[in-house]
C-alpha cells in the first residue's frame, strides 16, 4: 500500500505545470494533442493541485468537442466543467482557473449554457494581470486576451501598457 501511494505521489510530482500550460495552448488549437493532454492529467483527481485539476477539466472539455456522439459529448463536456467549477470555488482568488474558465465558456457554443462567467473572469483577469507570476502564464494569459472576442480594444490595451 504505501508503494502504491508512493507511486502515486510520484506521478503528481513529474507533471510539470509549465508543460501542461504549453500542452493545454497547443490542444486547445490542435485536435491530434487534446489525446496526448488528457494522457497527461489523467491522474489527476480534486485532492490534487486546483490549477492541475481545473487543466484536467479544460482537457475533458476539450475532448467533448471531438466526441462522435452527441450523448458521450455531452457527458464529456458536463465532466469536464465539474473539475473547472470544483477549482475555482476551492481557490475563488486564484488566477490560472478562471484563465481556464473564460477560455472554455468564450468557445463553448451557446446551445450548452455555459457562458455566465465570461464578464466576471474578463474582470477578474485584467485586475490581476500585472500581478501574474510565473512569466510563462502572464505570456499566455496576455496572449489569450490580445486575441480573445470577449475583451474591447481598451481593455486589451490594458495588458499592453508597460
Amino acid at each position: 500500500m504505501i508503494a502504491f501511494i508512493s507511486l502515486l505521489s510520484f506521478t503528481m510530482l513529474s507533471i510539470d505545470l509549465d508543460t501542461i500550460r504549453i500542452a493545454y495552448k497547443e490542444a486547445a488549437h490542435d485536435k491530434t494533442k487534446v489525446a496526448a493532454l488528457n494522457e497527461q492529467l489523467a491522474p489527476v483527481n480534486k485532492e490534487d493541485d486546483i490549477v492541475l485539476v481545473a487543466y484536467k477539466g479544460a482537457a475533458i472539455t476539450l475532448q467533448a468537442k471531438y466526441e462522435k456522439s452527441i450523448k458521450e459529448k455531452k457527458r464529456l463536456f458536463i465532466e469536464g466543467v465539474s473539475y473547472i467549477e470544483f477549482a475555482i470555488e476551492k481557490s475563488p482568488n486564484a488566477v490560472e482557473p478562471r484563465f481556464i474558465r473564460i477560455g472554455i465558456q468564450e468557445n463553448t457554443p451557446k446551445l450548452l449554457k455555459y457562458k455566465s462567467n465570461i464578464k466576471e473572469d474578463k474582470l477578474f483577469l485584467l485586475k490581476q494581470y500585472k500581478t501574474i507570476k510565473p512569466k510563462i502564464l502572464k505570456k499566455h494569459i496576455g496572449e489569450y486576451i490580445l486575441q480573445s472576442k470577449a475583451f474591447s480594444d481598451e481593455e486589451k490595451a490594458v495588458i499592453l501598457v508597460p
